[in-house]
């Protein structure tokens, strides 16, 4: 039976922010996977009872959830959303159609959860408390389908525990190699971790060594893999602010995500409405084009301000920041660049830095919005200059650099390199024009 869930605040008087905020941070291991479904099996084990698209993959997952996201509900269903990292609440990474779960509906499920972790003494983590708060709220919530993104790898997430409809594996590159591992083949073994018995795969064709353990997997497990190649995603192009592209039979797809990348994000998403289909689903191609028009990924190549031109990109490893540049070199080749750069300190920022230095644009390094989080700025300014010592580049507290774009009508500023100073960079730019 599911808990009741009864709701007393008063009698408890808990602040849900202060305690989100206390929780530690955990790892992916196989401890964390154990402890869910231990509690999840208290509570009756609600997660068993919803349709899962299960997203993975080092760089591309997010975009890959917006759109998806974005053509379900446009097909009328009740789509539940588990995203991560949020960018401005914590909300943001739980929703139904759009819509953020609410402090109150977060601290009533938490008294569901509450009675379990307390008796049983449990230290549950940040992103295990989420996913509990996740399954339970899209349970009763009765939603159609649930886009549940991965947090870090697959094999040992916290929310690896759910048998999903379709297993989506996005690029695999060099991220979170203290847990995951140093070498492609241990990151893809770890991510092949969400591929589940008699269910179906889209993934993007990669190097061969990465191609075969996915497909032994799949093989094991019975899983019929739908292996997109990248030669497939035809005739890219960017007209009026689109990304428009061929894929099979779908041709001028329009696209409101720039990157040559995210036509091939759009083109793992093409697959999944395809087996939707085959599953008793009805998304025509219409939602489907509809729904990629007009998707918006915030804090991916998002132009958060005008005149001049300021552009918000979170990518943190090498991939992304190669995509980045791809994506610039289309649809701002003759501009003048400004990088803003902060990096966490578990990032590798020499190679973010070996990938954007390039002569005629301005570099400003700062210290992010925490300096016991994110690589002194003083150590990349110096690493850059080493390297080119002719390139203009400076030191300065993220404030002062975002004041810095705003004051170059000129160029075209990038604000880069983590998702967390999202939340201060809009504060900082609000109400400027």
């Amino acid at each position: 039976m599911f808990l009741d869930g009864i709701y007393r605040k008063e009698e408890t008087g808990m602040n849900i922010q202060e305690y989100i905020q206390n929780l530690p941070n955990g790892k992916a291991d196989n401890q964390s996977v154990k402890k869910m479904k231990y509690v999840m099996k208290k509570l009756g084990n609600p997660q068993n009872t919803l349709k899962y698209v299960h997203i993975t993959g080092t760089n591309g997952k997010g975009s890959i959830v917006e759109m998806l996201n974005h053509v379900l509900i446009n097909s009328h269903l009740k789509v539940g959303k588990f995203i991560s990292p949020h960018l401005l609440s914590y909300n943001e990474r739980i929703s139904i159609n759009g819509k953020h779960i609410a402090d109150e509906e977060i601290e009533q499920l938490y008294e569901q959860i509450q009675p379990i972790i307390e008796k049983e003494n449990i230290e549950v983590s940040f992103f295990e408390f989420f996913t509990m708060i996740a399954f339970l709220y899209f349970y009763q919530q009765k939603v159609d389908i649930v886009l549940l993104e991965v947090g870090v790898g697959g094999l040992f997430d916290s929310t690896n525990i759910i048998h999903p409809m379709i297993s989506v594996i996005s690029s695999i590159g060099y991220d979170h190699i203290q847990i995951l591992g140093n070498t492609l083949e241990k990151i893809t073994e770890q991510k092949a971790g969400i591929i589940k018995e008699h269910s179906d795969t889209v993934y993007m064709e990669q190097e061969p060594e990465v191609d075969s353990i996915i497909q032994k997997t799949c093989q094991e497990k019975h899983n019929t893999l739908h292996m997109v190649k990248p030669s497939e995603v035809n005739h890219v192009r960017f007209e009026k602010d689109r990304c428009i592209f061929d894929y099979k039979q779908y041709h001028d797809v329009e696209m409101n995500l720039k990157g040559k990348r995210q036509a091939q994000n759009a083109s793992l998403v093409l697959e999944c409405c395809e087996i939707l289909n085959k599953k008793g689903y009805d998304i025509s191609e219409e939602t489907i084009r509809e729904g990629l028009k007009t998707v918006i990924h915030r804090g991916r190549f998002e132009v958060i301000h005008q005149n001049p031109t300021i552009i918000f990109d979170g990518g943190h490893n090498e991939e992304a920041i190669q995509n980045l540049k791809e994506t610039i070199a289309v649809c701002y080749k003759e501009a003048k660049k400004i990088y803003v750069i902060s990096v966490l300190k578990s990032k590798d920022y020499q190679k973010i830095i070996d990938n954007l230095l390039e002569e005629h644009s301005i570099y400003i390094f700062t210290n992010g919005n925490n300096s016991k989080r994110y690589t002194d700025c003083h150590i990349m300014y110096q690493y850059a200059k080493q390297k080119n010592d002719s390139i203009e580049m400076y030191e300065m507290e993220l404030e002062n650099a975002i004041q810095f774009c705003r004051e170059k009508i000129e160029y075209v500023s990038f604000i880069i390199g983590s998702f967390y100073i999202y939340q201060d960079v809009k504060t900082d730019l609000n109400g400027i024009e």
